[in-house]
């Protein structure tokens, strides 16, 4: 084309070959994005080349994203993998050791309006009604059928929408801390894990290779040496709440590992090239997540600080009656999601009104719009009736009661069941029903849990609630939530108490709610300064 002024045509302007310290640069993009789900923070590069060495898979029931976006991060028992089946630091998958749970299940928030992050972790012992296709179990054992059921287990049961997917195994942790030159930690005190094989003899700063960081955060049999023990394990106390404490301790490993990545930043194309090649090849995220979608949440977050970012437990109470008993089948120990304090928790993570659903934010149906049934499910003499009269002064519709056969003999949860349409292959999830099930559950104290299952539902209702043993409705005026700071080294965590429902502490088979926030315990590792003398490498 001939310019208008006259003259030869212009050529195009030859494209740049990017240098190679730009290249990997780029590439390292996909690691920051890696971290950001991780640890929730990362240095920005600009663009990105390594997309091919992720592994993507088929994840259904996932919803389409908006300005908030809910990223569900899952740590798998996964012990037969490639590279991993001679490895007996990850369990004997020759000697059958090939369960495929999930040990970790972060949900990772993201609102990119507010440029904030937060993050919920879910006990992995947690029981609730749709954790398998073929219904109750420990949400751990809903990634044995696939990422697909854990989503929609998480989707269903706790109203939480998932927009995308990403897993890490054992192997995959090592190398993330093995391509960043191991991470420094101090222990205050000797600790030793069998389990785990965690085995710190003495206090002091320790670096940490991916083997022994991947000892700290798998720990949830771990034993402490208080002053004036002998140095005999067996004499050493056992902490309590091994669930919570392993979570409690993966919150401040991914703390100190989140600050190391912050304070390096990117800038040595070696360096950035070896951590890129060992790390990305060993993730799976959905087939939906682009790596254009990563690279545009890394530049949005690229600035957030690991100590400004919420890190809650979803609160549960502990089954204290031994191997939980339900249906027939023993499921060893176990924890109930517990209200009010679970959407507490949920509201204040992801900006949730206590007047909106958590799944889409739009306005709970009013109280008196749809049918509601009670079913006694706990054997207690009139708790269906009292339920429904408690519910009616609400204003609720409650067109019935009855009576179902307890689940376990002792200790049972409250489930709201809904039906409706259940949540689709691919594509957003409309349930009316679940909305009407989230506005009854609000109402509803103690051990409590959505549940999906039309065939549940009473027939001529959209919910029914099966009561369990310690159910109440909350008090009209909620007690005000009281908050404390405790201050660690440099960690300061604030945990917001949990409401202990009169009828929870009066059981003595369930143990005291968790905190939304765990401070750490005396025992419990955290940062040190590397140049401080130390054992030095564990």
């Amino acid at each position: 084309m001939v310019p208008a002024g006259g003259g030869p045509p212009r050529r195009p302007t030859p494209r740049r070959r990017p240098s190679r310290r730009r290249f990997w640069a780029r590439r390292i993009m996909l690691l920051s994005v890696v971290m950001v789900v991780l640890v929730v923070t990362a240095a920005v590069a600009e663009y990105f080349y390594l997309g091919s060495l992720v592994h993507h898979t088929d994840v259904g029931h996932l919803q389409t994203a908006g300005a908030k976006e809910n990223i569900l991060l899952v740590g798998s028992t996964e012990r037969c993998a490639p590279g991993m089946k001679a490895n007996p630091a990850y369990g004997l998958c020759s000697q059958g050791v090939t369960g495929v749970n999930s040990d970790i299940v972060m949900i990772v928030h993201l609102d990119l309006g507010a440029h904030t992050v937060s993050l919920l972790s879910i006990p992995r012992d947690t029981f609730i009604p749709n954790a398998r296709k073929e219904g109750a179990n420990k949400i751990d054992a809903a990634l044995y059928q696939g990422p697909t059921q854990l989503a929609a287990a998480i989707e269903e049961d706790f109203a939480i929408p998932i927009n995308h997917f990403v897993e890490l195994n054992f192997d995959t942790f090592a190398k993330v801390v093995d391509s960043l030159g191991g991470t420094h930690m101090y222990f205050p005190m000797p600790v030793f894990d069998a389990e785990s094989g965690l085995n710190i003899r003495r206090p002091g700063c320790y670096l940490l290779n991916g083997y022994h960081a991947l000892q700290v955060v798998r720990a949830r049999h771990l034993q402490y040496q208080p002053k004036g023990y002998p140095f005999a394990h067996s004499t050493w106390p056992q902490e309590a709440q091994s669930d919570i404490a392993r979570i409690r301790r993966t919150h401040e490993f991914l703390r100190v590992l989140a600050s190391q990545v912050s304070a390096r930043g990117i800038g040595d194309p070696l360096t950035d090239q070896s951590i890129a090649t060992s790390v990305l090849p060993s993730l799976t995220v959905d087939n939906s997540f682009s790596e254009g979608h990563m690279v545009a949440l890394a530049e949005a977050f690229a600035s957030t600080s690991i100590t400004n970012v919420p890190q809650f437990t979803f609160p549960v109470v502990t089954v204290e009656v031994g191997s939980y008993l339900y249906k027939g089948y023993y499921y060893g120990d176990i924890e109930f999601p517990l209200q009010p304090g679970g959407y507490a928790a949920i509201d204040k993570l992801f900006g949730v009104k206590p007047t909106q659903s958590t799944f889409n934010y739009t306005t709970l149906p009013a109280p008196g719009s749809f049918a509601v049934t009670v079913e006694n499910g706990s054997g207690v003499a009139g708790q269906a009736k009292k339920v429904a009269t408690d519910l009616t002064t609400r204003g609720f519709h409650v067109i019935s009661t009855g009576d179902r056969t307890p689940v376990n003999p002792r200790e049972t949860q409250t489930v709201v069941w809904y039906g409706g349409s259940p949540p689709p292959a691919n594509g957003n999830w409309t349930s009316p029903a679940q909305a009407q099930a989230e506005a009854v559950l609000r109402q509803i104290q103690g051990p409590a849990v959505l549940g999906y299952n039309p065939s549940e539902v009473t027939p001529g209702a959209t919910v029914t609630v099966q009561t369990g043993t310690d159910i109440s409705l909350v008090p009209l005026a909620p007690k005000p939530v009281t908050t404390t700071t405790v201050k660690g080294t440099p960690t300061t965590v604030t945990p917001t108490t949990v409401y202990d429902p009169p009828s929870v502490s009066g059981d003595n088979g369930l143990g005291k709610p968790t905190q939304l926030a765990q401070p750490l315990q005396p025992w419990d590792p955290r940062s040190c300064n590397a140049s401080l003398n130390g054992p030095g490498p564990y």
